[in-house]
């Protein structure tokens, strides 16, 4: 997903008035755990982001069981590198499959939030962070299974 992150995080902080600063760079990589199950897993999420990589994914209708969306979780570290060394890390967890799991809560959170708590959001084409900000974060973690740390 990096390159429609990339492009949604810098969108957000132009939107934002570029708290990150004009010179913002953001960058991803794939850490899916140690051993060669971290490293099949790794080559797995990167063969669905690249069609020619001749890996083949699952068709619709293949992805997981129910039993897998509902056992599945994630916990992602965003790290933070000012020019001057200075850092800070963020945690993100979800209780529920990435893929299917939690982004359906995640995207029904942000309808109810834009309805309900951000009425007053301009029209144009914005980020879900930049529209609605630490009020989407509240409603995720209450009703989403999700959780936030940031540590500085």
């Amino acid at each position: 997903m990096a390159n429609i992150n990339t492009r949604n995080v810098h969108r957000s902080n132009m939107l934002l008035g570029f708290p990150y600063g004009k010179d913002f760079v953001y960058d991803e990589m794939v850490m899916t755990g140690p051993g060669e199950q971290g490293e099949a897993l790794a080559r797995k999420v990167m063969a669905a982001n690249n069609k020619f990589s001749g890996v083949e994914v699952p068709k619709p209708g293949e992805g997981p069981s129910k039993e897998e969306r509902e056992n599945g979780s994630y916990d992602l570290l965003f790290v933070a590198i000012a020019p001057d060394g200075r850092q800070v890390r963020a945690a993100v967890k979800g209780d529920r499959d990435p893929g299917y799991g939690s982004t359906s809560k995640m995207i029904a959170e942000c309808a109810i939030c834009l309805l309900r708590d951000t009425p007053d959001v301009a029209a144009g084409i914005w980020t879900p962070g930049a529209a609605m900000g630490d009020k989407l974060v509240k409603r995720l973690v209450d009703n989403a299974g999700l959780t936030f740390a940031v540590e500085k």
